[in-house]
């Protein structure tokens, strides 16, 4: 199965190398999609020194400015249908997630599941080095967007995925909204709404030890106002459904 591995980066010049490393390791006959988003530090050096070692197996797409994560993703997934791949995986570039889970996550996927999610609450699956308000917020936004939206979905905010590229198709990518970690939410929900099937597959996720975290209020009030929003919007549709039906 051809697959993209596509990492999203900003000033993780601490990071990027080893992350390169482990996913030879593990996905060697993966190709690897690095977009940077205007980092200032050496990430980008980094990338270019692992190009002219590795080939066309890695690109890197150098942006002039922040335009988000869901921004980022939504790009590699048009480059990654255009040139044919099969399958496209998400990873941080903090090393919060383990490569050596991707084998199995491409193999699920491999197999006809639409959307592999790497699970911080399912059993099997953890949280390490996060505060405990971190958690607490994550385990609250995830239950929050469950029971709003009806997802059957234990961490629909995870950024460690893969989507089979037919799958991506079924979406309607040009209507995305969400920037920030809002994304994922908003990819989860359009895949429900689609009729994908979802695996979730436990992982320990791991606080970066290097770099600065990119999360901000900011993009906790942009997935909270936009969970609320399709909330509201689903239950609008549904009852001019209900009439219609009764009229």
């Amino acid at each position: 199965m051809r697959t993209l591995v596509v990492i999203p980066t900003h000033n993780e010049a601490e990071n990027i190398e080893a992350l390169l490393d482990a996913l030879d390791r593990h996905v060697g006959d993966a190709d690897v999609l690095v977009i940077d988003d205007a980092s200032t530090d050496d990430t980008r050096s980094i990338v270019r020194k692992r190009i002219d070692q590795a080939g066309e197996r890695v690109r890197l797409i150098e942006r002039d400015e922040k335009r988000g994560l869901g921004d980022a993703y939504v790009y590699a997934f048009g480059i990654a249908l255009d040139e044919g791949y099969d399958a496209v995986a998400e990873i941080d570039a903090d090393l919060s997630h383990d490569p050596a889970v991707l084998p199995t996550m491409l193999d699920l996927a491999g197999r006809g599941i639409d959307v592999v999610i790497g699970s911080r609450y399912i059993p099997g699956g953890s949280v390490v080095g996060w505060p405990r308000r971190r958690t607490w917020l994550s385990r609250w936004g995830n239950r929050y967007a469950a029971i709003a939206l009806g997802l059957a979905i234990n961490d629909a905010t995870a950024g460690y995925r893969v989507y089979r590229a037919d799958t991506l198709r079924r979406l309607d990518l040009g209507a995305i909204r969400a920037e920030g970690y809002g994304f994922q939410i908003e990819m989860t929900y359009r895949a429900v709404a689609a009729g994908c099937s979802i695996v979730e597959v436990p992982i320990t996720f791991r606080d970066r030890v290097a770099g600065a975290s990119k999360m901000s209020g900011n993009i906790v009030r942009e997935a909270f106002l936009l969970v609320t929003w399709w909330a509201i919007s689903d239950a609008v549709t549904l009852r001019r459904r209900r009439r219609a039906y009764n009229d």
